[in-house]
C-alpha cells in the first residue's frame, strides 16, 4: 500500500484547503476529533429530519450511520429502502434514495484548490450529492487531501479502489472489479448554502 495516501497533512495545507472549499461553496468546518466531527454533523440534521446516510466506512467508523438509522431520532431514508422489494418497488427506491431532504456521506478526494472527487460503482448517492438532495454532509478525513484532480484520480484507482473492492467482498460477496466505473468531480456548488464539508484531522475511510 502507498503510505502517501494515509498520511495527514501539515495545518498550512489544511488551513489553505479550508479557504480553497470555502471560495467554492463547500462550506467547510474543521473538526480536530473523530468526536467533534460527529457532534457537528448530527447539529446540522434537525431531529426528525428526512435524511439519506450513503454507504461510507467513514461514517461506519464514526457510528453516524447507527444513529441517524437506527436511533429512531430521524426519519430514516435507507431504513425504509432495506424493507422494500427492489423488484417490485425499484423505481420508489430510486427516487427515494435520489431526493431526501438531508443526504450524508464521505468523499475519495479533495484538492488543496478546492474541489472534490468521488467514486462509486452504481451511482447511486451522486443525484443526491449533485442536485437531489436538500442538504449535503461530507466528512472527511485529511488524509483524502490531494495536491490535484490527477493527484486525486491516482489516490482513488491506487488506493480507494482496492479497500473498497476488499470490503464489498466481505459484505456482499462481490469485487468493485479493476476499474471505477463513475467518477465524479465536483468543482463548486452554486448554492452557498447546501453543502457543508466537515474536515477531520484524523485517517478515516478510504
Amino acid at each position: 500500500m502507498n503510505t502517501t495516501w494515509t498520511q495527514l497533512p501539515d495545518k498550512k495545507i489544511i488551513d489553505t484547503v479550508l479557504t480553497s472549499l470555502s471560495e467554492n461553496g463547500f462550506n467547510p468546518i474543521f473538526a480536530e476529533t473523530i468526536e467533534e466531527a460527529k457532534e457537528k454533523a448530527l447539529s446540522l440534521i434537525p431531529k426528525g429530519a428526512e435524511v439519506m446516510t450513503m454507504t461510507s466506512e467513514t461514517l461506519r467508523t464514526i457510528g453516524l450511520d447507527s444513529i441517524l438509522n437506527e436511533s429512531g431520532d430521524y426519519d430514516s431514508v435507507r431504513a425504509k429502502l432495506v424493507k422494500m422489494d427492489r423488484t417490485t418497488q425499484g423505481n420508489e427506491m430510486r427516487k427515494l434514495g435520489s431526493a431526501p431532504d438531508y443526504a450524508i456521506g464521505s468523499v475519495h478526494a479533495v484538492t488543496q484548490d478546492g474541489h472534490v472527487l468521488i467514486a462509486s460503482r452504481t451511482g447511486s448517492q451522486l443525484p443526491a450529492y449533485v442536485y437531489g438532495a436538500g442538504k449535503v454532509i461530507w466528512v472527511v478525513g485529511t488524509q483524502k487531501i490531494v495536491k490535484d484532480i490527477e493527484e486525486g484520480k491516482k489516490r482513488i484507482f491506487q488506493h480507494t479502489l482496492p479497500l473498497e473492492s476488499e470490503r464489498a467482498n466481505k459484505a456482499y460477496h462481490m469485487t468493485s472489479g479493476s476499474q471505477v466505473d463513475k467518477l465524479l468531480t465536483y468543482y463548486k456548488e452554486v448554492n452557498p448554502t447546501r453543502i457543508t464539508l466537515i474536515l477531520v484531522n484524523q485517517p478515516l475511510g478510504f
